[in-house]
């Protein structure tokens, strides 16, 4: 079955309509949660619109902090979805924020230490803003997955806000980017907060995902 699957989106649909809660927050590798289930990072650029679309994808207008400020998330925080079926991992948007550069230092180091070493992360869903395209900051998270061997994909943001032929060409040079990168999961998903484009299909790529682990049989 591919992620278009009704089974798939139905599952996945209420799988994010269940409970959401946080339980977790950590600033460097040495606080993190005790490993349990499976966990699904979202990772990004800050001001990529990461908390909107975490919000999104849960029907929760609040569950993530959103801000126009970049930098807002500060450390990884741990939400608690469908009563333990799985953790969704909200993490600092990497690169340019308005705080100090020790801050940003410290935090994108927590980042790498995180996908290094967390052996229950079934994948990384790194969000790369539609309007700008890949930048070599995003190339450098690609590298840890990659030599880390954790699955992740590609998701764009903020695609409404392109016209159709200027999306499909960045779906297209995201996938022309990812062709040889040896972790990363071969599909660009274009995805909106504001409309919604994208939600149903993200949901039921992590119901299927975490079905074929195991961890909703």
């Amino acid at each position: 079955m591919s992620d278009q699957d009704p089974d798939y989106v139905e599952i996945g649909r209420k799988l994010f309509a269940g409970e959401a809660e946080f339980f977790w927050a950590s600033a460097k590798a040495g606080d993190l949660p005790p490993m349990r289930g499976m966990e699904i990072a979202f990772a990004g650029r800050s001001n990529v619109g990461k908390s909107s679309l975490i919000n999104a994808l849960t029907n929760r207008n609040a569950l993530a902090r959103t801000s126009h400020t970049p930098g807002r998330t500060q450390q990884l925080n741990f939400f608690d979805v469908a009563k333990g079926r799985f953790t969704l991992v909200d993490m600092p948007g990497y690169g340019y924020a308005a705080v100090s550069k020790e801050k940003v230092q410290a935090w994108t180091q927590a980042i790498h230490d995180y996908l290094r070493g967390r052996t229950n992360l079934a994948r990384v869903y790194v969000l790369v803003d539609a309007r700008h395209g890949l930048k070599a900051i995003d190339g450098d998270v690609l590298d840890t997955l990659d030599s880390s061997a954790v699955s992740y994909q590609l998701v764009l943001t903020k695609i409404d806000e392109l016209k159709p032929g200027e999306a499909e060409r960045r779906v297209a040079q995201a996938l022309e980017a990812i062709k040889k990168r040896a972790a990363a999961f071969p599909e660009i998903l274009p995805t909106s907060s504001r409309t919604g484009e994208g939600m149903a299909e993200l949901r039921a790529g992590v119901a299927r995902l975490l079905t074929e682990r195991g961890a909703l049989a």
